[in-house]
């Protein structure tokens, strides 16, 4: 259906009318947030991350004060207005909304085996593209305060995820990611590492070590309807729940962190399925299809989409939507 014909779901129109209706019943958001703000005038060697590290604490937020002031660089003598707090949480704007793509990387090759086998060289074509294209990649944190509205991102955010054990992680991923200076979260299946190809302790420590985030992969799944008998669903219950306390335990014991985001196996994310996500505390659980994610999508069904191998960039594109505009009523 074309955008300009596409309906608005009941509940999120709910919320949004909300929104617009109090906003012009006060003060706009940003005359309100000019209360909550400093104005400096900057200095030589001035730039934006270095006010944003001097004022914000953070020079990864540069982009506040960039998109605030509206500009790229700043120049001696400037005046330039620093947001003391979140400006845009959750995106909203007149005219839509944002949204954050996840993508799904699933498997790495020298030789390239299979739809969505990823060979060196395209991976980083790909990661060159986002760079290129001034899209930000950015942390599971960084997710999570926009989908839980206590903060704001960079307008083209994306956020990189691995679902593979397999030591071309550590020889083909890890070595671009590094050269273009991006984070990305690798899941793992605990049970599977130092098994075949798969990386060993040592490795997934020295990948933690070096800053890939490492969080659980699990593989039980089955279909609620292919439940019904009392036996089977009992069995499930008991695999789900052993999988999920050995996998956390087992990332906890060997890399001394705890594990807070959960990739789902293959199909929905059943009921089931993020009961223990929620028993166990994670913060989030990731599905292995799905589109661009808005702040209001479930934290617990977070929509990723699995990137094609064949290095078309046109293809690679569509899958990097990060706004979506709401039709006129």
């Amino acid at each position: 259906m074309p955008k300009g014909n596409r309906k608005f779901p009941m509940p999120i129109l709910a919320v949004l009318i909300g929104v617009f209706i109090f906003g012009s019943c006060a003060p706009s958001t940003r005359q309100q947030n000019l209360y909550h703000a400093k104005v400096v005038s900057t200095r030589d060697g001035d730039t934006l991350p270095g006010l944003a590290k001097r004022y914000l604490s953070d020079p990864s937020k540069s982009y506040v004060i960039a998109d605030f002031n509206n500009t790229t660089a700043v120049t001696p003598g400037q005046k330039i207005i620093i947001p003391l707090i979140p400006l845009d949480r959750g995106g909203l704007n007149t005219y839509g909304y944002q949204t954050v793509p996840v993508l799904r990387y699933q498997k790495f090759s020298r030789p390239r085996s299979g739809p969505y086998v990823l060979t060196r060289q395209v991976f980083e074509s790909q990661l060159a593209f986002l760079k290129r294209e001034g899209y930000q990649v950015i942390t599971m944190d960084q997710l999570l305060g926009f989908l839980e509205f206590t903060d704001q991102l960079p307008k083209k955010s994306v956020v990189i995820t691995i679902d593979d054990e397999q030591d071309t992680v550590l020889d083909i991923a890890y070595p671009v990611l590094k050269k273009y200076g991006l984070p990305a979260t690798l899941f793992i299946r605990a049970d599977l590492i130092g098994k075949n190809d798969a990386l060993t302790w040592p490795e997934v420590r020295y990948l933690s070590s070096e800053g890939l985030d490492i969080q659980c992969r699990i593989s039980t799944f089955r279909k609620l309807k292919d439940l019904q008998i009392k036996n089977n669903f009992n069995r499930y219950v008991e695999e789900l729940d052993n999988e999920l306390s050995h996998s956390k335990a087992t990332i906890q014991r060997e890399l001394g962190k705890n594990c807070e985001y959960l990739a789902y196996p293959d199909g929905p994310a059943n009921t089931i399925i993020v009961a223990f996500a929620k028993k166990y505390g994670f913060r989030a659980g990731f599905m292995t299809k799905g589109k661009s994610n808005p702040f209001f999508v479930d934290n617990h069904r977070v929509g990723r989409s699995t990137v094609f191998g064949d290095g078309d960039l046109n293809k690679f594109k569509q899958q990097l939507t990060v706004f979506e505009t709401m039709a006129p009523q």
